[in-house]
């Protein structure tokens, strides 16, 4: 098993988001890496989701964002994620890495970026 630096044994926690829009998830990430809560956030473009919502099943366009922060973070970009997204029940996914397999340069920086 490798050894971690403290930077790396925080962890890094991928937020997996849907956004109405690219704008939207573009201008919520600007902030939150104002903010010093996620370290980068990748943008993709819309594609279609299906779902049921109030018992109607939908198709809507939407677009994916992962905000990547440390593990010692992802609870306050959580709270902040929730306060700025448009939906009232937004898909906010924790996905936690995996730091025994992660490039740990990459883990250390996300925990640089959000402290």
């Amino acid at each position: 098993m490798t050894t971690h630096s403290d930077d790396a044994a925080d962890g890094v926690v991928v937020l997996y988001t849907t956004w109405p829009d690219g704008a939207g998830a573009q201008t919520v990430a600007q902030t939150m890496l104002d903010e010093k809560l996620i370290a980068c956030a990748n943008i993709f473009p819309a594609g279609r989701s299906v779902f049921c919502w109030e018992g109607e099943v939908r198709t809507e366009t939407e677009t994916v964002a992962l905000f990547k922060t440390s593990k010692a973070r992802a609870g306050a970009a959580r709270t902040r994620l929730t306060e700025l997204h448009p939906y009232d029940e937004p898909c906010i996914l924790a996905l936690p890495a995996d730091t025994d397999f992660s490039a740990t340069g990459f883990v250390q920086w996300v925990a640089s970026e959000t402290r």
